[in-house]
């Protein structure tokens, strides 16, 4: 075996181990969000992030890779590489097709995920599955192969996303904003004067378990777009993700303390991960110093744009708007303002800046304008949102016949409703506690 052959094969083995860390990124969704949302849905978003995980990356295999890096059209989209076949000798790589597909194919999943948390506790799953396929075919594949894709005419403008806090996590947010805004609050969210009622958490350790499982996962998903084992420049990555997320989880904490009086355990966890949406863009480009300042500004903007979508009534029972999509946005200007080497704090001129707010701009209305015109199609056919009592006896048993906690208790009680029909009250929401009967 020569030099080369080792050389490629040691970057074989980094990219297969860095798209399974990704892969198992999907864990870290599902107990989030799992965490995040009351106790008798808890089953039904586990679902979705599997099927995210299964029909996402079929759909990814079948269609969505030959959009991101096929033969490029315009500079618009892919039109070879289907299913796996066809010519992709264009594609410039140091290991095999299958390995980079696979890795690939872990940050499509992740985008459809982003999107499962924001919708969870109303939205029907079989319309879900249908959403999957098009994010994972369509939505993001066209937005990537803009940024990453030979040819796409974003990368050909010289827009900076190493890891993607554009093509992965604004396009997500920003679907999952145009999702919750067609697909309405979740009932008793909100009341008619306009002010919100809190719907806690049923489980924070699991949404923590979920925060530390994609921490763990980002040493996957930035460094392991060097797409080499053998690039010196992932340590510094691997670095520069760490402090953005650390700071980003501090700052979640420590302004919360100042704004609230407490330190809210869910902006902590979303703080970590805002921190680590913004840095994705920038990692390969910034040093340490600038990565602590890009998550100390993504730990701010997390808690003010979830105060935002709430005066706005985007009911996002997990913060995914705010965490995946405010803060890719701030992430991809901020390379723009950061880069070492074009960015306008280091001398770089204002250039790399107005590319990168052009780039988020078109970037951030595909996924809202695309997604948004999805989600009304389906709801005038087949339909998006389960009926009001549907959503009272909760996800898990109307969608799938079970509950995630057999014969607990899940904040659940009997209730005599209109005309005397005894239906199921949610105990964790603070306007439905009222007129209890015994049974």
């Amino acid at each position: 075996m020569g030099i080369k052959e080792l050389a490629q094969g040691i970057d074989t083995v980094w990219v297969l181990l860095c798209a399974a860390l990704v892969f198992f990124m999907e864990a870290g969704f599902a107990f989030l969000e799992a965490g995040f949302v009351r106790a008798k849905n808890s089953l039904n978003i586990v679902m979705k992030v599997f099927v995210d995980s299964t029909l996402g990356m079929l759909s990814f295999w079948a269609v969505g890779f030959g959009v991101m890096y096929g033969l490029d059209k315009a500079g618009i989209f892919g039109v070879s590489g289907f299913f796996l076949g066809g010519d992709l000798g264009h594609i410039d790589l140091r290991v095999p097709t299958y390995a980079f597909w696979l890795f690939q194919a872990a940050f499509a999943m992740a985008v459809a995920s982003i999107v499962s948390g924001a919708v969870a506790e109303r939205m029907k799953f079989g319309a879900y599955m249908i959403f999957t396929i098009i994010c994972t075919a369509i939505i993001y594949p066209v937005a990537g192969h803009w940024i990453w894709g030979s040819g796409g005419w974003l990368a050909e403008m010289g827009m900076l996303d190493f890891a993607g806090s554009a093509a992965v996590h604004a396009v997500g947010g920003m679907s999952a904003l145009a999702a919750v805004l067609v697909l309405g609050p979740r009932n008793g969210k909100y009341n008619s004067d306009g002010t919100m009622n809190v719907i806690p958490a049923h489980n924070m350790h699991l949404a923590f378990l979920g925060t530390f499982i994609l921490w763990v996962g980002w040493f996957g998903f930035n460094p392991g777009s060097a797409l080499s084992g053998l690039d010196m420049n992932i340590a510094r990555i691997a670095v520069t993700t760490n402090l953005a997320a650390a700071t980003g989880g501090m700052t979640g904490i420590l302004f919360t303390m100042w704004r609230y009086g407490k330190a809210d355990p869910s902006m902590a966890a979303n703080g970590a991960l805002a921190g680590l949406a913004a840095i994705t863009a920038g990692t390969a480009f910034v040093g340490p110093a600038s990565a602590i300042i890009i998550g100390m500004v993504a730990g701010v903007l997390v808690v003010l744009a979830v105060e935002l979508f709430d005066r706005i009534k985007a009911d996002d029972p997990v913060g995914a708007i705010a965490v995946h999509g405010v803060c890719g946005i701030w992430g991809t200007l901020a390379v723009g303002l950061f880069a070492a080497e074009g960015g306008l704090f280091f001398g770089g001129g204002i250039q790399l800046l107005l590319v990168q707010a052009l780039g988020i701009t078109v970037v951030s209305l595909w996924a809202f304008g695309t997604t948004f015109a999805v989600f009304t199609v389906l709801k005038k056919t087949v339909g998006i949102r389960v009926s009001a009592r549907e959503e009272l006896e909760g996800m898990d048993l109307v969608e799938h016949g079970i509950s995630a906690y057999n014969e607990l208790v899940t904040g659940s009680v009997l209730e005599k409703g209109i005309g005397g029909e005894t239906v199921l009250k949610d105990m964790s929401s603070p306007v439905v506690n009222t007129e209890l009967v015994k049974q």
